[in-house]
């Protein structure tokens, strides 16, 4: 194997592409949990009205995140309509400021 750095490269630039670099540590039992700021939930509130996905109620809207894919609220961003929120986990700070603004953010049963 010595030279593949020197006078034998070409043949790995030829015949072994992989040859050289990392492929990682790739954890097996880590799982992706799909998240969204509530910004951008407070963004997308007025479409998610309009195409079906959420309802108007009593002036708020309600979002069911489970439904739509979430699993996770964070807390990036501003809140300014009054919103009801149905996730499996949400963040400290996005549960201060969605009850801020006059919403309320509850677990599905």
């Amino acid at each position: 194997m010595s030279g593949r750095h020197k006078h034998k490269w070409t043949y790995v630039i030829k015949y072994e592409l992989d040859y050289f670099g990392k492929d990682g540590f790739h954890n097996p039992t880590s799982v992706h949990v799909e998240t969204i700021n509530v910004g951008r939930l407070n963004e997308i509130a007025g479409c998610l009205v309009s195409e079906g996905e959420a309802v108007e109620s009593d002036g708020k809207t309600v979002v069911d995140l489970g439904k739509l894919g979430y699993a996770k609220l964070l807390g990036a961003g501003s809140v300014t309509k009054p919103l009801m929120v149905a996730v499996a986990s949400v963040s400290p700070r996005a549960e201060d400021k969605i009850k801020r603004a006059g919403g309320q953010v509850t677990k599905p049963s």
